[in-house]
């Protein structure tokens, strides 16, 4: 049997009502009697009536979805900034379609060609590793559609952003290292062009400097794919202990390569702070069960989806264009744990 949803025309049939007595007592119209009004609300929520959602996107020419399209759900950092955008998409009657890029630049354009097919009433990205080319997103930028951007942004498009304080957040991580009397620290990030590895980067450097410790180039490791590869990783860890000198410390900028990291240095048998100290950027609950206890730097997950999604809906519902924007920064937290004991 096929399902049928229940309308407007089903309740006015019980009812004995016209259509439109029964839409207008739906909407609390003024021209509808108290009495009316009850009989239909009660009848309505016995039978379970919901308000189709295309008849009323094609009311309100607005669909009442966004579209939100992050490169792995799995990632917790990413989980917990959906669930931020939810919050509030949820309050506000607006319902949240999730797509992954899985870093990969094709499979985005994919996703943003099939949630505008959508017509969905804005868009929330942090864009894929690969993209390099972003004439699509602009197109749908000047055509109109909103568009946050978080995490990973680009200069590209102007409209309203959201981010971690990035350099704040390394320049403690590294400050905290040297304090715990490290010296020889590396860097290990995603793709060097990347808006949150350079902006991770000068963190770093800028700490260094003002502790009067030599930046080395050497010490220095970009993986291209994020750590998505395993094999770069190895690679990374592979390099860094080939060094004549190698490193005492290891700063990773990002989340999945964090764990990479520590799986590699396992697996080498190279100990976690005997040998070399680790500190990375992570979101997830289990940095705390890991043996050793990972120290990090914890970016507001939560609190960037729901400034993406609040400054969307700023876009979304403004009365009038929106020609000023503004790019938010939350502050990161540094979690300190054993694997950052003192030397």
């Amino acid at each position: 049997m096929k399902f049928e949803a229940v309308t407007i025309k089903d309740i006015a049939k019980a009812l004995g009502l016209s259509t439109s007595t029964v839409s207008r007592a739906l909407r609390d119209s003024y021209e509808i009697s108290p009495e009316t009004k009850r009989i239909v609300i009660e009848y309505a929520q016995k039978i379970n009536y919901q308000p189709n959602p295309i008849a009323l996107s094609l009311k309100e020419r607005k669909s009442r979805t966004i579209g939100v399209i992050v490169c792995e759900i799995a990632n917790s950092f990413f989980s917990q900034v959906i669930n931020g955008i939810e919050s509030i998409a949820n309050e506000r009657g607006y319902n949240v379609i999730i797509a992954q890029s899985k870093e990969s630049a094709a499979r985005e354009l994919a996703d943003l060609q099939f949630l505008a097919s959508r017509s969905v009433d804005g868009l929330i990205i942090s864009v894929a590793l690969e993209t390099q080319d972003f004439r699509f997103l602009k197109d749908l930028h000047q055509r109109g559609l909103p568009i946050v951007l978080f995490d990973r942004i680009i200069n590209e498009i102007e409209t309203h952003k959201v981010i971690s304080n990035n350099v704040k957040g390394s320049y403690e991580a590294t400050k905290h290292l040297i304090e715990r009397g490290y010296k020889n620290i590396a860097f290990i990030a995603s793709a060097e062009g990347l808006f949150i590895t350079r902006e991770r980067m000068a963190g770093y450097q800028e700490a260094l400097k003002d502790h009067g410790i030599e930046l080395r180039q050497d010490y220095i490791v970009h993986c291209e794919h994020g750590g998505i590869i395993h094999e770069e990783t190895e690679d990374a860890i592979q390099r860094l202990f080939s060094l004549r000198k190698k490193p005492d410390a290891i700063f990773v900028a990002s989340d999945r390569l964090t764990t990479g990291v520590l799986r590699v240095l396992k697996a080498k048998k190279i100990k976690v702070p005997q040998q070399v100290s680790l500190i990375g950027y992570s979101n997830t609950d289990y940095s705390e069960l890991i043996d050793p206890p990972l120290t990090v730097v914890k970016q507001p997950a939560f609190d960037i989806g729901k400034s993406a999604m609040q400054m969307l809906l700023h876009i979304i519902e403004s009365k009038r264009p929106v020609s000023t924007f503004e790019t938010r920064v939350l502050n990161t937290e540094l979690v300190i744990r054993e694997s950052t004991r003192p030397k």
